[in-house]
C-alpha cells in the first residue's frame, strides 16, 4: 500500500543486516520511506535520516529477513513514497513486476503508456527511494543487459540470482 499523501518530517532510521551488506531504513511518519545500502548511488546524505529508532521497522525487517531466507516473495507494507507523479507511477508498475521476472525499460514505458519514455522510467528507476522492496533490480536493459543499479551491478546480480532460487553463495563475499 503507497501513501499518496504529503509526507510528514519526522524521520527516524535503523540499520539492517543483510545478504546484500547493511540496509538502511527510513521512516518519515513512522511509515516506511527509504531503503538504502552502503555505497548506493542518490543515497541521501545520513544526516537528513532522523535519530536511530528500530521501533517503526519491525513488519519491514521481519518481511526483508523472510524475503532473504527465501519464504517471501512480495512485500506487503505501508510505504510513504516522495517524487514526482511520474516517478511515483513508475515506482508503483515496478511493485507490479513479480518476484524472479524481470521487465525491460522500453516495457516499463510501454506499460505506462508512453512507450517513448524509456530513458525517462530509467531515471526514476534509479530513483527509487525504497530498493529491494520496490524491486527496481527487476528492471534490465532492452537486450537484457544487467544495466544501472543504484545499489551496484553485484547487488542487482546477487538479487536475481536469489529470485531465480540460486542464493547468494557466489556473490556474498562482495558485500
Amino acid at each position: 500500500m503507497t501513501s499518496t499523501a504529503a509526507p510528514p518530517t519526522a524521520r527516524c532510521h535503523t540499520v539492517l543486516d543483510s545478504p546484500c551488506g547493511p540496509l538502511t531504513l527510513v521512516a518519515t511518519g513512522g511509515v516506511l520511506s527509504g531503503l538504502y545500502m552502503e555505497g548506493q548511488r542518490h543515497r541521501p546524505a545520513q544526516e537528513t535520516f532522523g535519530p536511530r529508532d528500530d521501533r517503526p521497522f519491525g513488519a519491514a525487517a521481519d518481511q526483508l529477513a523472510a524475503y532473504f531466507d527465501g519464504s517471501r516473495t512480495t512485500f506487503d507494507l505501508e510505504l510513504c513514497l516522495d517524487g514526482t507523479p511520474f516517478q511515483r507511477s513508475v515506482w508503483e508498475r515496478l511493485r507490479a513486476i513479480p518476484y524472479g521476472e524481470t521487465r525491460s525499460y522500453g516495457q516499463l514505458a510501454e506499460a505506462l503508456g508512453s512507450p517513448g519514455a524509456s530513458r525517462a522510467v530509467g531515471l526514476a528507476n534509479g530513483r527509487n527511494p525504497v530498493g529491494i522492496i520496490v524491486p527496481c533490480h527487476r528492471v534490465l536493459g532492452a537486450s537484457g543487459s544487467l544495466t544501472g543499479y543504484g545499489g551496484g551491478i553485484d547487488r542487482k546480480r546477487a538479487l536475481l540470482a536469489h529470485e531465480r532460487g540460486e542464493g547468494y553463495a557466489a556473490t556474498a563475499a562482495l558485500f
